[in-house]
């Protein structure tokens, strides 16, 4: 090649980045499609139109306002997937308050440290979710909840805290009942609403996701209406999404993947939201596709499998879809071909992001490829620049060579909530986000996401990435999910290990699995370790945990003595 090509990207678009807030988008899609259905909580068994979700929302807006919430404070929403939830966001984003999302896992210590560094002045909240009792938690770390009049704690754990509103219409002591919030709407004239929103700006924060950090405690990514609101419209532009789409959202509305790919995608549409449970379950989500007649499904790889998996997969018709999303990790070549083939899901599409960036900066194009659509995460997204580095010298790597992969633009945070140390590490002087992710750029803007650079393998000198070898062992007939990871040997530094799960009612033994490897990949990216397991360990959003797997396969192997040699 005589010209020397770098992997580097700038994403154009005739459409231009929208220059409103969420409150003003929002309203403006109303005016346009009042009657669309706007919301669908099939748990709720509640439906809303465009014109009855924003007088929800502005009811909810009203009463936040008469409780005296100004703008910049921070309110946390802890609780599955509800029409309170969008509800909350839409209504917050009114009224300039910032949404702190609170993972619905969260446990004592984790839900402490999140209202505690985000300074969260109110909390919405539900009762309990599958084996989380939230207002037990929370009678535990204020104790001093059920001696104070709603909208007055004093608690010494939640110094910030003063309002806690309880999802639901039932009396908690020292809560206001969601019900209560609505009845104080009416304290609240409609100007007032209308006076905050016209003072906000689309550049203002609005949101603060906590990033699931793998070490040390989670760092909040605080987001602006002008990054979550492009992100989830282009999201929805590149699927060709209409006021004539209906979307089933089973991925938590916490992250992301739900609150801005989801509700935002669908909002700036004029399109159909559409909750198939509280959390994810493969049979409401099938009957929720069958019965709304949904267009499209979003997911990640292991929902899909799942739903693909499901013993009364084939009664159900699933005719109506036509596009949706795989994303949040590595999408498995072979379970994308199936859920196209199967699903009718002929133009689903892989998005690559992270929270810090809103989250989505590549995503396959429905027209593109076959090849390309599953076995990459697509091109740059519209307004997006990206570029590949290596990691050593922060130069940009040619074409076809591993480096890391960096995010500047619009979706870029705005920085971690008081963490001025690492957000500088994140992002640089030249307003780069560094996300961590191992990749590779052909020279069409093609992009290969091959592993975190935590997670690749250096076995004896040979750079080895993890995904190459989970894309071939899934070509197995016999496996449904796998999971590579390094783990410490005295030898070589590192040796491969395998974590597969099998799909129902298979047999296979790791002489077996190691036989299928021979001669079909380089011998030392054969994996010398392999588990079978019933699942992974991973995040509510579907995020595999390799370091939870890595800690445990140490345990199970007895390499404590290649683990202390491999980090002196």
């Amino acid at each position: 090649m005589s010209e020397r090509m770098l992997s580097y990207v700038c994403g154009t678009s005739a459409k231009p980045l929208l220059g409103e807030t969420i409150g003003d988008l929002f309203d403006r899609m109303v005016a346009r499609y009042p009657d669309n259905e706007a919301l669908i909580d099939r748990q709720q068994g509640q439906r809303y139109r465009y014109r009855q979700l924003r007088d929800a929302v502005d009811s909810c807006a009203c009463g936040l306002l008469t409780l005296g919430l100004q703008q910049g404070e921070r309110l946390g929403i802890w609780s599955p997937n509800r029409a309170e939830w969008l509800i909350t966001q839409l209504a917050t984003a009114k009224i300039g308050v910032i949404l702190v999302n609170i993972n619905p896992s969260y446990r004592l210590h984790e839900v402490e440290y999140v209202l505690t560094q985000s300074g969260c002045s109110t909390l919405i909240t539900h009762p309990a979710f599958r084996n989380s009792d939230y207002s037990g938690m929370l009678y535990e770390l204020a104790p001093e909840l059920p001696e104070c009049a709603p909208g007055q704690l004093l608690a010494a754990k939640l110094p910030a805290l003063r309002t806690i509103i309880r999802l639901g219409d039932e009396r908690t002591a020292g809560m206001f009942s969601w019900g209560d919030l609505i009845d104080l709407a009416a304290q609240t004239p409609p100007q007032v609403l209308e006076e905050r929103q016209a003072r906000l700006q689309f550049d203002d924060p609005i949101n603060i996701q906590y990033t699931s950090g793998t070490t040390g405690f989670p760092k909040g990514a605080t987001l602006s209406h002008h990054n979550i609101l492009n992100n989830g419209y282009f999201v929805a532009e590149l699927m060709n999404f209409s006021d004539q789409d209906r979307l089933v959202v089973p991925v938590p509305l916490y992250h992301c993947f739900g609150m801005v790919m989801g509700n935002l995608g669908c909002i700036s549409h004029g399109a159909t939201i559409i909750y198939p449970s509280e959390g994810f379950e493969p049979r409401s989500v099938l009957e929720a596709v069958q019965a709304e007649r949904a267009t499209a499904l979003y997911g990640v790889p292991t929902m899909f499998i799942a739903e693909l998996e499901h013993p009364e997969f084939n009664s159900f018709d699933l005719s109506s879809l036509r596009t949706g999303i795989m994303a949040g990790s590595p999408c498995p070549i072979e379970v994308m071909k199936k859920v196209q083939a199967l699903m009718h899901m002929r133009e689903i599409e892989i998005a690559y992001g992270m929270t810090e960036t809103s989250p989505v900066s590549f995503q396959t194009r429905a027209d593109a490829p076959l090849d390309k659509r599953v076995s990459t995460v697509g091109q740059i997204h519209p307004h997006v620049e990206v570029k590949i580095i290596d990691p050593n010298n922060g130069q940009v790597v040619p074409i076809g060579q591993t480096g890391e992969l960096c995010t500047r633009g619009y979706s870029v945070m705005l920085g971690y909530w008081n963490n001025e140390e690492a957000t500088n590490t994140a992002i640089d002087g030249a307003h780069w986000m560094h996300t961590g992710d191992l990749a590779v750029m052909d020279v069409d803007g093609y992009v290969n996401i091959v592993g975190r650079i935590k997670d690749m393998i250096i076995r004896g000198g040979e750079n080895i990435y993890p995904r190459e070898i989970e894309e071939f062992l899934y070509t197995h007939p016999q496996i449904s999910d796998v999971q590579v990871i390094g783990v410490p040997d005295m030898k070589y530094g590192e040796e491969v290990m395998a974590w597969v799960k099998l799909k129902p009612g298979a047999s296979l033994s790791a002489d077996e699995l190691g036989a299928f490897c021979q001669g079909q990949i380089a011998h030392y990216k054969i994996p010398r370790y392999f588990k079978f397991v019933d699942g992974f360990p991973m995040t509510v959003t579907g995020k595999i945990q390799k370091f939870l797997m890595r800690k445990e396969s140490i345990n199970d192997l007895g390499l404590e003595g290649a683990a202390a040699q491999a980090t002196a």
